[in-house]
């Protein structure tokens, strides 16, 4: 088993513990990224790119998005489904399939960071097709200095220039960039946040 699908298996062997430790987390400030640089909220969809059990896939639909996730664990899928009543596809991070011209906006709230950097590039040429004309990816990671595997988990960590050449080769415009949680000193910020928008 290689550490991309022992990473989804780690994730179908603690869906439980996940949600219960995802479900109350305030990403208000990352929907709100999102959200105010899309056109409107009628017939505006929205891609949930590693949507989980489906906190935030609900959170769009709630608020009259057409929201559509996407994971590659079976069981996320499953409670995602169940949870926000939205459509969600199974496809592993390494073999995506995305439509044409879609979607005015892409979520990707930490899980860029589990697709490996040698296919970066190519995956996020695919969400650039995936988006309407000046369609916004969003993304939210933690940050480091590279490609770890832990037995259970595999991360690849990047800085905002790392991140920056991948996304400007892409075809995307980074817009904006903020760290995590907000108040904190750098060095207290694990996670950095990026928008994005096609060119």
């Amino acid at each position: 088993m290689n550490p991309h699908e022992q990473t989804i298996q780690h994730y179908e062997s603690n869906h439980r513990s996940f949600w219960e430790g995802t479900k109350d987390h305030d990403v208000n400030q990352n929907y709100a990224a999102l959200q105010t640089r899309l056109p409107g909220i009628d017939g505006i969809r929205i891609l949930d790119f590693g949507c989980g059990p489906g906190r935030d896939l609900k959170h769009f639909s709630q608020r009259g998005y057409t929201a559509t996730g996407l994971d590659g664990c079976e069981t996320f899928c499953e409670m995602a489904r169940e949870h926000s009543g939205c459509e969600v596809l199974q496809q592993n991070f390494l073999k995506l399939s995305l439509p044409m011209s879609e979607f005015h906006g892409i979520f990707a709230n930490a899980s860029l960071f589990h697709i490996p950097k040698s296919i970066l590039s190519e995956n996020l040429k695919k969400m650039h097709r995936a988006l309407k004309k000046e369609g916004i990816l969003f993304c939210s990671n933690p940050r480091g200095d590279g490609e770890y595997f832990d037995g259970s988990r595999y991360g690849n960590y990047m800085e905002f220039e790392e991140y920056q050449s991948f996304f400007e080769e892409a075809g995307f415009e980074i817009i904006d960039h903020y760290y995590r949680p907000f108040g904190f000193p750098r060095e207290e910020q694990p996670w950095l946040a990026i928008v994005a928008k096609k060119l």
